[in-house]
């Protein structure tokens, strides 16, 4: 089976070429007859940066136009953090001092939170409630940037927490509808913040040990889904019959169900899109089984609410991205995906080399990169010719690059809303403009909420993306490009 998916993925995705030629004419024509945007949740208005008429190439040579709208002081802040978070033993101290016993001393504590707050919290995080949160996407909206806002909460250890972070994210909601038309792009979601970790666990042990054995009877499993592993997915996690979920299990298993449920008709009335984060591999099939019945619920028509995500780095990603789309093909569901090169890449390979294991990763970064771009090919094509909707998550240039060549040789490249790229706040900003000033539509992954509950994330970030902090060469030199030229200017 696994094979018959890879052959015929292989076969359904053409080859993404940087050399494709942009088709304007094309482009303009999808967009004018383009349905209407899932993305949107009023009538549209326009910011104040002006998208270009015609898609373009993606350039990012010219400092000046891509941080035309960004003031002295914040490029002058974001290039000094880039630089610290580019040194690694500066972000492994950092680290440190945030897990060490420091931090249950409130002196110690209070300095090292205070300085965070002042500098990496404030550059990569858009506030601390959802007021603040919304000044950073009216910021960015006048820059012609829309955002994807994420209440950055994740493991809730009970039913008391999980209910708590549901209020949240339903206020989030409402805080979206008053903020300027088209500005935000949709809402995240970890449903590890609305879902006990140990049952995803568990839900996860069971999902996996009835994909091995079929005649396994899940009496709990009665929602209609889509496929959730491949023949290649990995099954280590679960090497023994798991025990039958409990009628306390069940109970909130159901309960984390109707959360998400909550959230899913909330997004429906405000006609503002749910993304459902990927999260580590040993719970993704419960966050999958979670995702992918809600989104038989709730996506109608040309119109879907809840879009899963796709991490490519992954090595059944493109296996189990063929699947589902067949399976939602066939149902007559139009799916959201939002495709990621994956952000838990250190913790997988541990888990994976304890257990004795071959790392569900890929073995190299190139591995990684041919598979996104394959999934974002074959994404692409399914878009331009039926319904559905696509997060082209990257910060890598070259797949921009080719992405958007392939949009425009398909007549998806301008404003057309069944397609955005998007970054994270903070990172990649010369990217993000510069897809922006090339016709896309492009979000900004904005997590917001208290600092000490953000601090997961950031430690994640540091953890895992510190690869990708170093190397975001192309920001800082453009940064201090730009810097040059304005100080120039002001001086002569």
């Amino acid at each position: 089976m696994a094979n018959r998916a890879l052959r015929s993925l292989r076969n359904l995705t053409r080859p993404l070429t940087s050399s494709s030629s942009s088709r304007s004419s094309a482009s303009a024509s999808a967009s004018s007859s383009s349905s209407t945007a899932a993305v949107n949740h009023t009538a549209k208005t326009e910011p104040t940066f002006q998208k270009p008429p015609t898609s373009t190439p993606l350039r990012l040579d010219d400092a000046e136009k891509l941080f035309s709208c960004v003031p002295t002081s914040k490029l002058l802040r974001a290039s000094a953090i880039l630089h610290a978070a580019a040194i690694e033993p500066m972000v492994d101290f950092g680290t440190w001092v945030m897990r060490s016993n420091l931090m249950h001393v409130g002196l110690t504590r209070g300095a090292v939170l205070g300085a965070l707050r002042h500098t990496f919290y404030d550059h990569f995080c858009a506030g601390e409630d959802a007021a603040a949160a919304g000044e950073s996407v009216r910021s960015l909206h006048l820059c012609g940037l829309r955002s994807m806002l994420d209440y950055a909460v994740e493991y809730a250890g009970d039913n008391d927490s999980s209910d708590r972070n549901l209020e949240a994210f339903l206020h989030t909601i409402d805080s979206a509808t008053s903020l300027p038309p088209s500005s935000v792009s949709c809402l995240v979601v970890k449903i590890t913040a609305i879902c006990p970790m140990k049952l995803l666990e568990r839900v996860s042990d069971l999902l996996r040990w009835q994909y091995k054995d079929t005649s396994f009877n899940l009496p709990w499993k009665k929602l209609e889904t889509l496929p959730i592993f491949s023949g290649s997915s990995p099954t280590y996690h679960t090497l023994k019959k798991p025990e039958p979920l409990t009628p306390e299990e069940e109970s909130d298993l159901l309960l984390g169900h109707q959360r998400l449920l909550k959230i899913c008709q909330k997004c429906l009335e405000a006609n503002i899109p749910l993304t459902v984060d990927a999260e580590y591999s040993s719970i993704q099939p419960a966050i999958d089984y979670f995702t992918y019945s809600s989104a038989i619920m709730y996506n109608k028509d040309d119109n879907p609410i809840v879009h899963g995500t796709i991490q490519a780095y992954l090595k059944d990603a493109k296996e189990r991205l063929l699947l589902v789309s067949m399976a939602a093909d066939k149902k007559g569901i139009p799916m959201g995906f939002k495709l990621v090169r994956g952000a838990y890449m250190s913790s997988e390979r541990k888990l994976a080399s304890s257990l004795g294991f071959e790392s569900p990763i890929h073995n190299s970064i190139q591995d990684t990169h041919v598979c996104y771009n394959d999934c974002a090919s074959f994404l692409l094509e399914k878009i331009s010719s039926g319904p559905g909707a696509l997060v082209l998550a990257t910060h890598n240039v070259e797949s921009g690059r080719i992405a958007v060549a392939k949009a425009n040789d398909l007549g998806i490249g301008k404003v057309n809303q069944r397609l955005q790229f998007a970054q994270l706040y903070g990172m990649a900003d010369a990217l993000s403009f510069g897809l922006r000033n090339a016709g896309f539509q492009v979000s900004k992954y904005m997590p917001f909420g208290p600092i000490e509950m953000v601090m997961p994330y950031l430690l994640r970030r540091a953890e895992e993306n510190r690869g990708l902090l170093s190397a975001s060469t192309l920001d800082r030199k453009l940064m201090r490009k730009e810097l040059k030229r304005r100080l120039t200017a002001a001086v002569f």
